[in-house]
């Protein structure tokens, strides 16, 4: 089976977590302290969606932007894969805790989202972002940390769908 190489982001690797606190949809807030032990994969995605919301047409035009509500929904699916090889599922958004709520329970969710509508990790880091309809936007990545390190890093995800069974396999993989 051929697997398309992931964008990278080898510049971010070897780094450490920056020491951030984040709002979770938990209702807990996220400190540096529960940053900087375990492993954990945090993905980070512009925004989620709504039901009752139409996407402008200019959406689908963003390389990686579509995808959110598919990437969210295949984590959950292999959250018990990446828990048995020793990794937790963050998902994070510069949307508000309230809004990523309501995503959380309509889409049953089994970990939390985080928020960062301040872009303090994306400044700590350099991860890029981008100005859509008035706003500014994180773009589609995803961080692998262990202990406070960040062992893995994927910058510009164009493929939301299958970029969580690749990780996956990579860790199991590698462990």
């Amino acid at each position: 089976m051929h697997m398309r190489a992931e964008p990278t982001g080898d510049h971010l690797v070897g780094r450490r977590f920056p020491e951030v606190s984040l709002p979770a949809t938990t209702g807990m807030t996220m400190s540096p302290e529960d940053f900087a032990s375990g492993s954990f994969v945090l993905f980070i995605y512009p925004r989620t969606g709504r039901p009752d919301r139409i996407e402008p047409p200019e959406w689908s035009m963003v390389p990686g932007a579509k995808g959110c509500t598919s990437e969210s929904c295949e984590f959950p699916d292999l959250a018990a894969d990446f828990a048995a090889i020793g990794f937790g599922i963050y998902g994070l958004s510069s949307q508000d805790t309230d809004y990523q709520r309501e995503a959380a329970g309509r889409l049953h969710l089994p970990y939390p989202l985080l928020s960062d509508p301040g872009f303090v990790l994306a400044a700590e880091l350099g991860l890029p972002t981008f100005d859509f309809d008035g706003g500014k936007l994180h773009v589609r990545s995803t961080l692998v940390v262990s202990d406070g390190e960040i062992i893995l890093a994927y910058v510009g995800i164009t493929d939301a769908a299958a970029h969580p069974l690749l990780l996956l396999a990579r860790l199991q993989e590698e462990g």
